[in-house]
């Protein structure tokens, strides 16, 4: 069961975020790294914020995560999830990948603080579509 209703609007890929999409049908998770410079970022964006680079690959996250940030939302910002409140949403870093923060999900827990660790699951939303969530270790 997905964490939230089917009438939650689905994400719509563009030329820059596509591979992300694509790689997350397949329930990897990753980020643009630059070709050129080795720097990675996201959101994707389609030139390196350091060196100009439009070579980029696809780096794959670890499976483990940390909070760097997170808030408990108890206001539903769409009508979709006004029947799923409280929720987490999070900032997850990932050691082994400098300079990236994620945000996402924190699902499975009422108690999450600022350094806990995270580990990745996929909900599936129908359709091919899974999206990236963490739960508690």
């Amino acid at each position: 069961m997905s964490l939230f209703p089917e009438t939650m609007p689905r994400p719509e890929p563009n030329m820059d975020d596509a591979g992300f999409w694509e790689a997350c049908s397949n329930r990897r998770l990753a980020f643009q790294s630059c070709n050129d410079c080795h720097t990675l970022r996201h959101p994707p964006t389609p030139v390196c914020p350091k060196c100009r680079s439009t070579h980029v690959h696809w780096q794959e996250a670890p499976e483990i995560g940390e909070i760097f940030s997170f808030t408990r939302i108890h206001h539903a910002s769409h009508p979709a999830v006004s029947d799923q409140l409280p929720y987490i949403v999070a900032i997850v870093t990932f050691p082994e990948l400098p300079g990236i923060r994620f945000i996402s999900n924190v699902t499975e827990t009422d108690s999450i603080h600022i350094g806990m660790q995270v580990r990745l699951w996929w909900d599936d939303i129908g359709d091919g579509v899974y999206i990236p969530r963490f739960k508690a270790i």
